[in-house]
């Protein structure tokens, strides 16, 4: 039976990247090496990087305008403190939408000088906070665009007088914007672009070498820009994979493309937990995720049938995270959008049998 994978990360990929990323595992373009086994500084994985590398810019239209794009380890975790590290010269404002945000401010707390500009919290981040201000005096601002536990997203960004920091390791790549608004964007690439093992960091470098502090050669983003992103040995077979889900990403239209299909994904979702009374949605309806719908179950009599049902027509990965409960429905790039056809389809047979 075909799965149907609504996991939160790591994600589905598409079927043909998976397929040839697991040949290239076996032997690399009739190399008679793997691809794990052959050197990370021989041509052929250098040209993996630099492929990958130039494919994130170009997705994103900053080609030629300043930026570099890293393929780093140490997750988004690590760019929290990373980001501290590189910018805060005095004082940073950081937008408190979700969990993820709060470990942000949490890990650039180790320096005394940062500050909520709104927080979300009062009402468990069910929704974005807006109408804040950006002081003039921060070093940078730092948001991040997708809440994936909470199911919010930021559906515009703030006209910030300061460089802006972003964590988009939830919806990097599904959706159209102006990417020259962020000075600094960073994501985990188990959500929309690979394997976990790699984290993709696009900065802008006039924002950098401006801290007096003495930074660690592994958390010095010039570092690893005058490196190549190869200072030390770095995850081949997740770079290999974000490279190759890129491409098949610009193959299919880029971003713009991928957005209508994420957009009808989502529609068809919210529109189901609307309409049957059985559910409700958990996130303000304004800031809905076209990445992550969570949404509860009203009766919970029904909860052993739903998931029964669930199993049965095999999907998978529905369960909510413990800090909303319920359910959450992620809907990266990758998933089809029969796989929401289906999860609706059950949804509505519950109604019928309730």
């Amino acid at each position: 039976m075909k799965k149907h994978n609504f996991s939160a990360g790591p994600s589905i990929l598409p079927q043909e990247v998976l397929l040839k990323a697991s040949e290239a595992i076996v032997d690399y373009n009739n190399s008679g090496l793997s691809l794990i086994e052959i050197s990370h500084r021989s041509k052929e994985f250098v040209d993996i990087m630099e492929n990958a590398r130039s494919l994130a810019l170009e997705l994103l239209g900053l080609e030629g305008k300043g930026y570099k794009a890293l393929f780093l380890q140490g997750g988004a975790s690590t760019q929290f403190l990373m980001v501290a590290l590189n910018l805060l010269e005095k004082r940073a404002g950081y937008l408190n939408s979700g969990s993820w945000a709060a470990k942000a401010i949490k890990e650039a707390k180790i320096y005394d000088d940062i500050y909520e500009v709104a927080s979300s919290k009062d009402a468990n981040y069910n929704y974005v906070p807006k109408g804040y201000e950006i002081p003039e005096d921060y070093d940078y601002f730092h948001c991040t665009s997708n809440n994936t536990i909470f199911g919010t997203q930021m559906k515009s960004f703030p006209n910030s007088p300061v460089p802006m920091a972003c964590d988009m390791s939830s919806d990097i790549f599904s959706r159209t914007l102006d990417f020259t608004q962020f000075d600094l964007i960073y994501a985990g690439a188990q959500k929309n672009m690979g394997p976990s093992g790699t984290t993709l960091v696009v900065v802008k470098e006039d924002i950098l070498g401006k801290v007096s502090r003495k930074i660690p050669s592994m958390m010095d983003y010039k570092v690893h820009i005058d490196k190549g992103s190869m200072f030390n040995t770095p995850p081949v077979f997740p770079i290999y994979t974000s490279m190759l889900t890129l491409q098949w990403l610009k193959d299919l239209g880029g971003i713009a493309a991928i957005e209508k299909e994420n957009e009808k994904k989502a529609s068809l979702m919210y529109s189901e937990i609307d309409l049957n009374p059985l559910f409700k949605g958990f996130a303000a309806k304004e800031d809905r995720s076209l990445m992550n719908a969570t949404f509860t179950l009203e009766n919970d009599n029904l909860k052993d049938t739903f998931e029964t049902m669930l199993k049965e027509a095999g999907i998978s990965a529905v369960n909510g995270h413990r800090s909303v409960g319920g359910y959450r429905a992620s809907m990266y790039n990758a998933l089809p959008l029969d796989s929401v056809k289906v999860l609706v389809e059950v949804m509505s047979e519950l109604e019928s049998k309730a």
